[in-house]
């Protein structure tokens, strides 16, 4: 097979345009084109009045070895790789502890699945409830103003990314299109088909909550076991005659000690007890970069018409999604994070009086509003100790200030974006209804962030109005705090992916600072998994 890229055809091209533009670009006729199929398939707006389908599709011909030869120098015509995926063990006779997966978001999930797979039979725990039971309490918080502390958008099956736009595309890098084993068992576990050709995918959250359920069926028809409000409060440790630390077991709220040589630490960005816990037993736990500021919505047809000029509305185009950066003199980066078309701004908070937002939107993306993370990027140096943990710190100055600026009863604090721009505070809002819930209550968020990141953002937004018609209009709306975009600690592993000072502890995925968004997180997942097997096989992890 051939794989072609940068394949260009107008955006209402017909069927039969496809095959034949594969076999003139290939050079050969219609009767050598035997089969051909799409790899991946997007879109390119940048000519509003005529937009483009950009495919990437892999084709068979007769005399494929000809027709590389004669294309040798196009970089757009290759031989397709491999890209199912091989297990690089398999479990030895049951006879040792179970490995132990901490979390079950997307990066536990793969973890336990790629373990169970293999033989292994993983133990995976998780804090909060099944996902279903979870919904309920995520939307207590969200109608009623009560919170669960142990079961919210933080915490419980599926982990964060359950409410969240539910996107599947990522910029690692992949050469062993570990990737497209998370989106093939997602398909096989009821996402829609074409997220295997969309070359930006999405699900959202009601089918997220089928597919995990579905994948956890999975697992446990494989010998894996999952336990649900179990927390762990603490790990056991030894030392041996060799002076390495090494993992004995974890400690669960239930007083239960669950005996475990290898630990899986995929307890997501948001564990911060768990972050207090292993920096208090010595694991090697670093502060590292992260971002904050807030959420920012427009009408959705806005956006549509800003990208997609008259095309806008397309059946094939669906609602537009945007990505900006800016560089300000001050020297921070303001930029959009998780942007979500036709969705709504949630409360994501999983700390009594505290104030978090964060994105979601379901796949029909069909909602009036657009929303997106609008943060800049702060380093350890801005935080306010040089502790391990000082941007948890931060992060809980900042949700408590929302939380008090909100009214104290979980509504988030709001600006006008033209109020914003001018230095005064919001007294009412306007056309553009503000999504979150329980409520928004105008105010003044310059009060809430630090001066350096209110002139970062004061800068960019007539910046990106700029490349967006519209984005700083006065009556766009501005919902506080964003503060969990990604953890704000690195628990450090080596190139066998153990702890840097604990053997047998596994940090994953984006609470170890590894991973930022589902499919990045599940494909470390799988890598982590394929660690704990190779260790336990006693292997050397591969390059």
């Amino acid at each position: 097979m051939l794989r072609i890229s940068e394949l260009k055809l107008p955006l209402d091209h017909p069927a039969d345009a496809l095959p034949a533009a594969i076999a003139h670009r290939l050079g050969v006729g219609p009767d050598d084109l035997l089969r051909w199929s799409v790899w991946k398939r997007a879109h390119d707006a940048r000519k509003k009045t005529a937009i483009l389908k950009v495919y990437i599709v892999d084709a068979e011909v007769k005399d494929e070895a000809a027709v590389l030869t004669r294309l040798s120098g196009d970089p757009h015509v290759r031989p397709t790789p491999h890209t199912a995926y091989r297990h690089v063990a398999t479990a030895p006779p049951p006879g040792g502890p179970r490995p132990v997966v901490i979390g079950a978001g997307p990066c536990g999930l793969f973890a336990g699945l790629i373990l169970a797979e293999m033989g292994f039979r993983p133990i995976i725990l998780d804090r909060g409830k099944v996902v279903r039971e979870r919904t309920k309490d995520t939307w207590g918080l969200w109608r009623r103003g009560e919170l669960n502390p142990e079961s919210n958008v933080q915490f419980g099956e599926g982990g964060a990314g359950t409410f969240s736009d539910g996107k599947l595309y990522s910029q690692i890098k992949d050469p062993r299109f570990l990737g497209r084993k998370v989106l093939t068992e997602f398909v096989a576990a009821g996402a829609p088909p074409e997220i295997l050709t969309e070359a930006h995918p999405h699900i959202g959250t009601f089918r997220l909550v089928t597919m995990v359920e579905s994948l956890r069926a999975k697992i446990e028809s494989l010998g894996g076991e999952y336990r649900w409000q179990h927390r762990v409060t603490d790990i056991e440790l030894d030392r041996g005659l060799d002076g390495v630390r090494r993992v004995r077991g974890v400690h669960l709220q239930t007083g239960e000690f669950l005996e475990a040589d290898q630990v899986v630490l995929a307890v997501g960005h948001s564990s911060r007890d768990t972050f207090q816990m292993l920096h208090d037993r010595g694991v090697h736990v670093e502060a590292k970069p992260f971002s904050i500021g807030f959420r920012i919505e427009h009408p959705q047809s806005w956006i549509d018409r800003a990208l997609f000029g008259p095309c806008a509305g397309h059946p094939d185009l669906g609602a537009a999604a945007y990505s900006l950066s800016h560089h300000c003199a001050n020297g921070r980066t303001v930029y959009s994070f998780c942007m979500c078309p036709g969705g709504t701004v949630v409360a994501a908070t999983s700390e009594p009086n505290r104030v978090v937002t964060n994105g979601m939107s379901q796949y029909s993306r069909n909602e009036r509003n657009a929303n997106s993370g609008f943060v800049v990027g702060i380093s350890p140096a801005d935080y306010p100790s040089d502790h391990p943990l000082a941007g948890v710190e931060l992060q809980r100055e900042l949700e408590s200030r929302a939380f008090v600026a909100g009214g104290g009863d979980y509504h988030a604090p709001g600006q006008l974006v033209g109020d914003f721009l001018a230095g005064r505070a919001s007294t009412a809002l306007g056309s553009v209804t503000p999504s979150y819930r329980p409520g928004v209550r105008p105010t003044d968020l310059a009060a809430i962030m630090p001066g350096y990141v209110v002139e970062a953002m004061r800068e960019a937004l007539p910046v990106f109005g700029r490349r967006i018609p519209r984005y700083d209009d006065p009556e766009a709306v501005l919902t506080g705090v964003e503060t969990r975009t990604s953890s704000p600690v690195r628990i450090t592993r080596g190139a066998d992916f153990q702890s840097l000072n604990v053997r047998g502890l596994f940090p994953a995925g984006e609470g170890a600072g590894y991973a930022g968004g589902i499919l990045s997180a599940a494909v470390d997942g799988i890598k982590v998994a394929e660690a704990v097997a190779r260790a336990s096989v006693g292997e050397a992890v591969a390059a």
